[in-house]
């Protein structure tokens, strides 16, 4: 991360699955329409993630992606890892274990 760049965090908690994911992929494009800041999504109080949340997660990388920006997870738990890992989605997103220190999230 660069020095003074602007972070806006999203939290997640409980499941991501095909219930919960319409309105994931609602909020998660309305702070990318309303912000250019880099996008830490924290899924660390996230108990289980379906395919239907892996695809909003995907379509927010290729958004941010199209602007010259990445998409940087927060999970600390290997349940949540194992997944990334056996999607392969790990190849593309950028997993940390904690938020970084430093400007206050946007």
């Amino acid at each position: 991360m660069q020095q003074g760049l602007e972070v806006t965090v999203v939290t997640a908690a409980g499941d991501l699955d095909i219930a919960t994911s319409p309105e994931l992929r609602r909020y998660l494009h309305a702070v990318l329409d309303e912000s250019q800041a880099a996008l830490y999504v924290d899924v660390a109080a996230v108990q289980f993630i379906d395919s239907s949340a892996l695809g909003v997660l995907v379509s927010v990388y290729h958004r941010l992606v199209g602007r010259g920006q990445q998409l940087t997870l927060v999970s600390p738990h290997e349940r949540l890892l194992r997944t990334f890992r056996l999607t392969a989605l790990d190849q593309i997103f950028t997993i940390v274990n904690t938020l970084p220190a430093g400007p206050a999230a946007a």
